[in-house]
């Protein structure tokens, strides 16, 4: 009867060579997945930042107003999400053309942001102008009086921003910036700290062998 080959682990210098290779690995993946983390996060608390200081503290220094575009009236010149940078000038420099923000006449005196395409001064100073979205076919169906010392009048578009800023207030998204990050770290962290057995041999010195003296 014939004995079978029964299948041995490795063991000795080359077992612990394929252990230090396996360790080495997982060694640089920690690594890597500690870098990642870090572009992530300096990368998302570099854009929070700059928005909290674009948003939040600018218009308290620089004295312009931002809000978000809803809707498409003003496409393509202004996007929905797109964040729109008004700046407040005395009402005498509004002139045909230019685009402003106000407060509507009619329904719940919602804010606007349309382009002047008349322009009426009454003998007390107010304005009343009539406006319409670029992207609309008609004109708005009524005239606003301004009757304030300044009217908030378009300076630049910043595009995406604003639905940047809404994707990041979804559930989802806040969830996984949560929890996701965190549970990347806690995952690279522990791959970096598993260490050998303390039996085991540097690759180095498996290779090596033994010396004689």
């Amino acid at each position: 009867m014939t004995a079978l080959p029964i299948a041995r682990k490795p063991h000795g210098p080359a077992a612990s060579v394929q252990e230090g290779r396996t360790t080495s690995g997982s060694g640089r993946l920690a690594r890597l997945l500690r870098r990642s983390l870090t572009v992530v996060t300096t990368t998302l608390f570099t854009v929070a930042l700059a928005a909290f200081l674009a948003l939040a503290i600018g218009p308290r220094i620089f004295g312009y107003h931002t809000l978000t575009m809803l809707t498409g009236s003003m496409a393509p010149l202004i996007n929905p999400g797109d964040i729109v940078v008004t700046q407040p000038v005395p009402a005498g420099e509004i002139k045909v053309g230019d685009i402003i923000t106000y407060h509507i006449p009619v329904e719940d005196q919602r804010v606007e942001t349309h382009r002047v395409t008349q322009l009426t001064t009454n003998p007390d100073g107010s304005l009343v102008v009539q406006t319409k979205g670029d992207a609309n076919n008609g004109i708005d169906p009524w005239l606003a009086t301004i009757s304030a010392p300044t009217v908030d009048r378009h300076v630049f578009t910043i595009h995406y921003v604003g639905q940047a800023i809404r994707a990041i207030r979804e559930p989802i998204v806040l969830n996984t910036l949560m929890y996701g990050a965190p549970a990347i770290l806690v995952i690279g962290t522990l791959k970096s700290i598993w260490r050998r057995e303390p039996g085991d041999k540097k690759p180095e010195q498996a290779q090596a062998g033994p010396r004689n003296a």
